[in-house]
């Protein structure tokens, strides 16, 4: 069943952001991933979201979304990630209704 991984972004160093994204999105395709939403803009329709980025990926299932999660590239860019960003992910599984 198809995964998603989703992030909730504050970014407070934009430089070593960049760092980590440069690094996080070949651990994201290595592992079976796909960018479906990427930063962008954010319109809220309903409610608050205090966050400034979003960031989808859509892997085959849950299992190969933490095996990205716990690959040693993903924590190489998460360590570097630590020190640039507040950031909040889950991973979903997808709707088969």
């Amino acid at each position: 069943m198809t995964a998603y991984v989703i992030a909730l972004v504050n970014v407070t160093d934009p430089d070593r952001y960049k760092e980590y994204s440069t690094l996080a999105a070949p651990a994201v395709k290595q592992y079976g991933g796909r960018f479906l939403v990427r930063g962008g803009v954010i319109e809220v329709l309903e409610g608050a979201f205090p966050f400034q980025r979003l960031v989808i990926n859509e892997f085959p299932d849950a299992e190969q979304a933490r095996r990205f999660y716990h690959s040693p590239e993903y924590q190489e860019a998460r360590r570097r990630r630590l020190v640039a960003a507040e950031f909040n992910m889950i991973v979903a599984e997808g709707f088969t209704g």
